[in-house]
């Protein structure tokens, strides 16, 4: 059974990987237009655009904070546009004279330039996967009927617009394998637009589904419609927040319009409760994950269909609405039901739920443990081939373990190397699973797994222009300023010199639950062969090491993520593998808040940073779209004490005029509908009329695209190969 999608994956944004993946505040408010400006401030030879303030502040609690970019929240103003505008110019001026641009450019796409697949699944006597032929702007989406077959193509979003920017978020097939629901979106945005698709015919049915925004499509057994969430239409001229609009599940009959649709489930009184909706391999009930914005503990309901597999507006009944800890099902076997969860058990375990005849969950007493904690966090389960097969990160690299119904154990299955493994989806009946491996310096393999004799066999290994055999990587553990230890894997050319003179790019992200592990990214590559050292830092935040891991690293503690970043930062100058003045740092989305608040707390140890699309007004950042559901993780500033703790490292807030800065360029896309451009637009207005020293302070703005998924393949490619000759540019490096 596949996971539920969940808010959580509203704040991640990737690494140029191939494979792998945010109302009133109580504050008082005034605000008057002033016509004063910000004086421009030269930086080898720059000129910034001069940015307007007003006279904003805010109390918080008694403490009165300035905000005299708060125009530039409005990112559909004439004045906004013409100010990116400026910005973006004077950006592509300094990029345009650095000799490394276009070298880098070329060497990117030539290692971007290479088959990339998607794992595949099975569904309706069918197999699906993804497949790009190397630089298609969007992968496209194939089926065979067996895996000897030429494969078809189901869907192929680059015929859906001119640009590319349309892009498939999901796909749901029926059991029979005769339709396919999916959902596109377009410029990199959130909200979905959802079709169904003859399989056959290739063409597409009237249906057609709106307002739909971090959900998947589940068909009932009969094969006569779907489960689905969405949000109200909004009104216009007013925007989506976690106060006035809501999460609804609904019920799709084909053939009829989305204004006949069936309300399934919905809870006015509980305005942040997300749903993912799934219906089981046996097709009996569908399960439905709640989940409270990106808070770890969610809920789960059952929901029976009738005796034909179809929905006859039953009701969903409990499990469990505690929200006291991770419920997430695995496989229902029988009356049984197998659910992993963090229940007493930081880093996970198996459980069983008997539930009645009338699909009752019985006493949580009764409930038993199937498979218990282990010293390694479990972050993966699913039920293939009668049997549950369990992910673990063992010190953030993947180990997986077979074990019967019973929780007896069967097998491990033999990975490649110390790296990640993902996939393992299927249905419980199913006698085979896939799963790719990857790791720093190993490109995507796509495996098949027997899942009921042990035995994996290749399905898909990709040729790149990346010759593995002159790279290596390895895992080291570093101690952070508390005495806590915590792993980071270095990938660079063998036979390298630590002479501390390399130039070195440190990645992280430390947030959320999602655990950082070692995988094959073009950035990372790329960067290789341009001579440098690679680090992927493993922070606390994530989810490498359980929930314990990922709470020491939230609210009042998010300090422990800088801490640890930073302490990778020093180990790195140390151990003579860097020195300050040629160490970057990179981060996206919650790794840019990460970015922004390590440069602001020490500047002296870092030459170069780029923060993507980064949450930079932590006093704020709830106010926008999706920022509410990440007050589980940072706090709001609606708290006094949580917001003593943002004041101190909010990146907008804690920039340091008078100290020297390294280079910074900050990017960001002008249709971002997840971390806001605001975020990003106010911290560069702040940092360019600030006295930083020479070293420039940019911003990348990219237009017509969001947070990041879905970007098509040319804007990847100008993006991350600008960020790396940018980088390259401030450390001397020649690219060739």
């Amino acid at each position: 059974m596949n996971a539920c999608l969940s808010l959580t994956a509203a704040l991640v944004v990737g690494l140029g990987s191939t494979v792998v993946a945010h109302a009133q505040t109580g504050a008082s408010t005034t605000a008057a237009p002033s016509t004063s400006s910000t004086s421009t401030a030269p930086a080898q030879g720059l000129t910034y655009p001069v940015t307007r303030k007003v006279d904003q502040t805010d109390n918080y609690h008694g403490t009165v904070v300035a905000d005299p970019y708060r125009w530039l929240e409005d990112d559909n103003s004439a004045d906004t546009k013409a100010w990116v505008q400026a910005e973006n110019a004077v950006t592509e001026k300094f990029l345009g004279a650095m000799p490394q641009r276009l070298p880098t450019r070329k060497l990117y796409t030539e290692l971007y330039n290479f088959e990339k697949f998607g794992v595949p699944y099975k569904e309706g006597g069918r197999y699906f996967w993804s497949r790009n032929d190397g630089l298609q702007q969007q992968s496209v989406l194939y089926t065979a009927r067996t895996l000897k077959d030429t494969p078809q193509v189901a869907l192929d979003p680059n015929t859906l617009s001119k640009d590319g920017t349309v892009a498939l978020t999901g796909t749901a097939v029926s059991r029979d394998g005769r339709l396919m629901a999916y959902g596109i979106a377009g410029a990199g945005s959130d909200w979905q637009t959802w079709k169904v698709r003859d399989l056959e015919t290739g063409k597409d049915l009237p249906d057609t589904i709106e307002w739909v925004k971090f959900s998947m499509a589940s068909w009932t057994p009969d094969g006569k419609g779907f489960f689905y969430a969405r949000y109200d239409a909004p009104k216009a001229g007013e925007a989506l927040t976690g106060t006035n609009y809501f999460q609804k599940v609904y019920y799709h009959r084909l053939g009829t319009p989305q204004s006949a649709d069936a309300l399934v489930l919905e809870n006015p009184a509980e305005k942040q409760w997300g749903f993912g909706t799934e219906v089981t391999d046996d097709g009996r009930v569908a399960l439905i994950t709640i989940s409270r914005g990106t808070e770890h503990a969610n809920g789960l309901m059952v929901l029976p269909l009738d005796g034909h597999g179809g929905y006859a507006g039953a009701k969903p009944i409990p499990v469990t609405l505690s929200f006291d800890a991770e419920y997430s099902p695995v496989v229902l076997d029988g009356q049984r039901l197998i659910v992993k969860t963090d229940k007493d058990a930081p880093r996970g375990r198996l459980i069983a739920i008997d539930l009645d005849k009338d699909w009752k969950a019985k006493d949580a007493k009764t409930w038993t443990t199937l498979v218990p904690e282990t010293k390694d966090a479990l972050s993966q389960a699913s039920g293939v081939g009668g049997q549950l097969l369990l992910s673990y990160l063992q010190d953030a690299s993947t180990l997986v373990r077979v074990h019967a119904p019973s929780g007896k154990p069967v097998r491990d299955i033999k990975l490649p190397g110390v790296g990640t493994a993902s996939g393992f989806g299927g249905k419980w009946n199913d006698a085979e699973t896939f799963f790719l491996y990857t790791g720093l310096t190993t490109p995507a393999e796509i495996w098949r797994l027997d899942a009921r004799t042990g035995k994996a066999e290749l399905f898909k290994r990709t040729k790149t222009a990346f010759d593995a055999d002159q790279f290596e990587s390895k895992r080291v553990f570093v101690t952070s300023k508390d005495g806590t230890r915590f792993p980071i894997f270095i990938a660079h050319r063998k036979g390298l010199k630590l002479d501390g003179n390399n130039p070195t790019l440190l990645y992280g992200y430390g947030g959320f639950n999602v655990a950082m592990t070692p995988g094959y990214n073009v950035t990372a590559a790329t960067w290789m062969k341009m001579g440098g050292v690679y680090v992927l830092a493993v922070l606390r935040g994530g989810g490498e090491y359980g929930s314990e891991w990922h709470e020491a690293g939230t609210k009042l503690r998010k300090q422990n993520v800088f801490d640890d970043f930073i302490s990778a930062g020093e180990w790195l100058v140390a151990n003579k593998y860097t020195q300050p003045a040629k160490l970057a740092v990179n981060g996206g989305s919650n790794g840019g808040l990460l970015v922004g608040a390590v440069v602001n707390q020490r500047p002296d140890l870092f030459g170069a940073a780029v923060p993507q699309v980064g949450v930079m007004d932590m006093l704020r950042f709830h106010k926008f779209t999706i920022g509410w559901a990440w007050i589980s993780d940072y706090g709001s500033s609606e708290n006094p004490d949580e917001f003593q703790a943002l004041i101190k490292y909010s990146p907008l807030h804690t920039i340091k005029s008078g100290q020297r800065y390294p280079a910074i360029m900050v990017t960001t896309g002008d249709h971002d509908d997840r971390v806001v451009p605001a975020h990003s637009f106010k911290y560069t207005a702040t940092l360019q009329a600030a006295d930083t020293g020479p070293a420039p302070k940019l911003i990348r703005i990219e237009t017509q695209a969001g947070h990041g998924a879905g970007k098509p393949t040319s804007k990847i490619i100008e993006e991350r190969a600008d960020m790396l000759a940018f980088i390259a540019n401030t450390f001397g490096v020649d690219v060739k």
